[in-house]
């Protein structure tokens, strides 16, 4: 593996567990108010969700830029109030990434907690148990296998993501120029194509691992849930 590959691949891991760990949560929130709760506008909120799914990714890109970059609303004020700046760096490709991984993990969570026995929550109430220790004692635990499938599944949409992030934080070598860009990158270039093969080999495998460590780690819940 060039240095470059090598960069390309430490870089979007990097970004993608930096996505992941930080939209989880609110993942399984919005997940647990859609699966469990009944409001004013919860179709607009399932549809806002969904939203990038079914976008040009450059669209969500492109949003990102006019609202998270220097001169937009949000980036704006993150920038003269913390100092912070998202456009162009990795840290906004980790957010490109975490707002198009976010329906997926949204989606497989939320279907997880539809299937969580509502019966066993409402025992854990008669016996004196919190909301919030209801949650994380009992409906947590049961859907911990579903949290794991998104959580996966948006650590590879989040490995693979070009579109989004190359409209908001652009082609940086060093900074933002993760998996898939690298290997756009390496196709424009004369005698570049061994080097689009090898990164083409390590994104499949690196996504194949994660599947199968998920698949693994899946199985090892549902035997101590006893399901």
């Amino acid at each position: 593996m060039s240095p470059l590959e090598i960069e390309a691949l430490l870089l979007s891991v990097q970004v993608a567990l930096t996505a992941i760990g930080v939209s989880l949560p609110l993942a399984i929130f919005v997940a647990w108010l859609l699966a469990r709760k009944t409001f004013p506008g919860k179709s607009v909120l399932d549809g806002i969700v969904h939203l990038p799914l079914i976008l040009p990714p450059v669209v969500v890109g492109y949003v990102l830029l006019v609202t998270l970059g220097r001169n937009g609303t949000i980036g704006r004020w993150l920038f003269e109030t913390f100092d912070i700046t998202l456009a162009f760096t990795w840290k906004g490709a980790a957010v490109a990434a975490a707002v198009m991984a976010f329906p997926l993990m949204v989606r497989a969570i939320r279907l997880s907690l539809e299937a969580v026995d509502v019966g066993l929550e409402d025992a854990a109430r008669t016996l004196g148990a919190s909301p919030v220790r209801v949650f994380a004692t009992v409906t947590l635990p049961l859907a911990s296998p579903g949290v794991l499938s998104g959580a996966v599944l948006g650590f590879a949409r989040a490995l693979g993501e070009f579109g989004a992030t190359i409209t908001f934080v652009s082609n940086i070598p060093g900074e933002t120029r993760t998996l898939p860009i690298a290997l756009y990158t390496l196709t424009q270039i004369p005698g570049g194509e061994d080097g689009a093969f090898r990164l083409v080999l390590i994104s499949i495998g690196v996504a194949f691992a994660a599947l199968l460590v998920s698949e693994i780690m899946a199985r090892r819940l549902k035997v101590r849930l006893g399901t």
